[in-house]
């Protein structure tokens, strides 16, 4: 087999998969794209074996192949829950609640998108109440009061941790970017395919119909302004004039002559005789007469 030298360097990095989960090439450049790989200044002491440097900036820089790997890892994990609506994913973040809910309309979890409730793990008084078997974390810390009660109740906690998160009662760390609204989208849309191809529902061999900009978190702000440059534009488009087109009519012999009746050009040839309009009016006049006498 002759292979590249980047395929050969992807096919060490990633010796402890199969063929079959490796990533593709686009895979990676889609990852680098969205900034999966961008961690913050600070970092946390359990994230260590998950970060590959430091910039010079101070950021530091998360190693995509342990990402890819969690991803993988936490899609057998989730396919494993026999129920799929056992499953929650959860995000308080607003560049991550339309992820979670294209995840969980994709995969048939269910999903609680803002804020969250405390005690829907715990106090089964509360109408919101559910006992899930699996749960999926996008932050951490701002997820933390799921994460708290998740351990109460022997939940297994799958979260997407930056370089400075905190791993308390975190059972599988995907390390990755979850401060970028791409890179939150892309994960999740990862994540989603990953689960749909181990359950059959979708070949490796074809790319998933799915487009990524589903789960990217889309501002009201910027629909706002589309909108109203697609109408602006709609408006300028219809207040253009219509092209005049004006037809050069030959003269002379080639002219074309339109055929007038002969009853018309009598009509219009003889003057008008005078009086005539007293005869039109007086007309009426004389059947009302004639029809009064008759009755």
């Amino acid at each position: 087999l002759h292979l590249s030298k980047q395929q050969r360097t992807m096919a060490s990095a990633f010796a402890s998969l199969p063929a079959v989960l490796q990533p593709k090439e686009e895979d990676i450049q889609m990852m680098l794209s969205a900034g999966v790989h961008t961690g913050t200044r600070n970092s946390d002491s359990a994230m260590e074996e998950y970060i590959w440097r430091r910039r010079k900036d101070g950021l530091h820089v998360l190693n995509i192949g342990k990402t890819w790997e969690k991803i993988m890892l936490a899609a057998r994990v989730i396919v494993a829950i026999e129920n799929p609506e056992d499953v929650v994913a959860i995000s308080a973040r607003p560049w991550g609640m339309r992820a979670v809910l294209k995840f969980a309309h994709y995969t048939g979890s269910q999903s609680i998108a803002g804020r969250f409730t405390p005690g829907t793990f715990t106090n089964q008084i509360t109408k919101q109440f559910r006992e899930p078997r699996l749960l999926i974390v996008t932050d951490p810390r701002t997820d933390s009061q799921a994460v708290r009660e998740s351990s109460y109740v022997n939940i297994p906690v799958i979260a997407f941790c930056d370089s400075d998160s905190p791993l308390q009662h975190v059972d599988i760390a995907i390390p990755a970017n979850n401060k970028g609204k791409h890179s939150i989208g892309l994960m999740y849309w990862m994540l989603a395919r990953e689960v749909l191809r181990l359950r059959g529902s979708v070949s490796r061999s074809v790319d998933w119909d799915v487009p990524v900009d589903l789960f990217f978190h889309r501002d009201i702000e910027e629909l706002k302004k589309t909108e109203e440059e697609q109408a602006a534009a709609k408006l300028q488009a219809e207040q253009q004039p219509a092209p005049a087109y004006e037809q050069e009519v030959p003269a002379g012999d080639g002219a074309f002559e339109q055929p007038v009746p002969e009853a018309a050009a009598a009509a219009t040839s003889e003057p008008a005789a005078e009086g005539g309009a007293q005869q039109w009016q007086a007309a009426p006049a004389d059947a009302q007469a004639s029809a009064a006498a008759e009755w």
